[in-house]
């Protein structure tokens, strides 16, 4: 697949979608949707800021029948504020377009969700207040733009639904760290759990979450646990050990390697050698020289014409 920017690679598997989505936090997005849809919560889906795709193409795979899945990123848009536009140019490639986000995420549904090209400020006027369940907000990294995304998701999301803020503890990100921590200390948002680069949080009761997170965490020994008390609040800590990513399925491009046949050590890979160009004809002179001059001269008459082949 091509486009104006070059060539789309399509994925065979989720670690094929660039993007940044710990093991870790693939675990309590999977955790949270679940625990969700098995008490029979039901309510829409919301990701600010999706790059490639690769935590949007997670999070549709927990949309239930009935429910709206909604996405918002700038693409190929212009920023609203120049802070804004230096700090997309500064981080994200040319090939971050709409057209390659979708590419990817159609690699996994059938269908798209409903996407937004815009600065995440036009969000409040496109979500209904109190429909979502969940809220991924992984946009701009500065404090006001932060600030008025946490906003909108204290009022899109539904009591006891879960908003989680990424890089919020980066050392780039200093206006997340600010943002996130403020609503918790002045805007009523209660951490459920923090994972090196996600705040897990609600503005629902944070302990039925926290206890049941608690029992499915001490069932594991890839995960380590701490328990802190900051400013009243409980803040639990997780950290990977060796874990692995839960199991998703393939994209619709995967293809089955073929099976290995009894006894053989595996499939070998060979590297391909660019093809040589071919060495233009000596002339009769030169021809003539190498085959009477000593072999040590011609030799050194062939190195030279080495070194003076087209490409070099």
């Amino acid at each position: 697949m091509t486009s104006e920017q070059g060539t789309i690679r399509l994925p065979r598997e989720l670690d094929d979608v660039p993007g940044w989505f710990p093991v870790l936090d693939q675990l309590l997005f999977h955790w949270f949707l679940d625990r969700q849809e098995a008490a029979g919560e039901r309510g829409d889906l919301l990701e600010v800021g999706v790059y490639m795709g690769k935590s949007a193409i997670f999070l549709g795979r927990h949309l239930q029948e009935g429910e709206s899945y909604t996405v918002c990123d700038l693409f190929e848009s212009d920023a609203p504020d120049d802070a804004n536009a230096a700090e997309a140019t500064k981080s994200y490639r040319s090939t971050l377009t709409r057209r390659a986000f979708e590419a990817n995420y159609l690699a996994f549904h059938d269908e798209l969700p409903r996407v937004l090209q815009g600065p995440s400020s036009i969000v409040p006027d496109e979500v209904k207040p109190r429909s979502c369940r969940f809220v991924h907000i992984d946009a701009s990294h500065l404090y006001e733009h932060v600030q008025g995304d946490i906003t909108a998701a204290r009022d899109i999301l539904l009591p006891g639904g879960v908003v989680v803020l990424d890089d919020f503890r980066s050392e780039h990100t200093p206006g997340v760290s600010i943002a996130a921590w403020e609503a918790v200390l002045n805007r009523g948002l209660n951490p459920v759990c923090l994972t090196t680069q996600k705040l897990y949080g609600t503005w629902g009761d944070p302990e039925p979450l926290q206890e049941a997170l608690l029992e499915m965490v001490a069932g594991r020994d890839d995960c380590h646990l701490s328990k802190q008390r900051a400013a009243g609040h409980r803040v639990i800590r997780l950290k990977s050990k060796g874990m692995k990513a839960p199991d998703f399925p393939k994209s619709r491009h995967w293809v089955e390697p073929e099976p290995t046949p009894a006894g053989s050590a595996g499939p070998t890979v060979t590297a391909l050698r660019p093809q040589a160009r071919p060495r233009p004809p000596l002339s009769g002179a030169r021809r003539l020289a190498v085959d009477l001059l000593p072999p040590v001269v011609t030799r050194a008459i062939r190195k030279a014409r080495a070194g003076r082949r087209p490409g070099r």
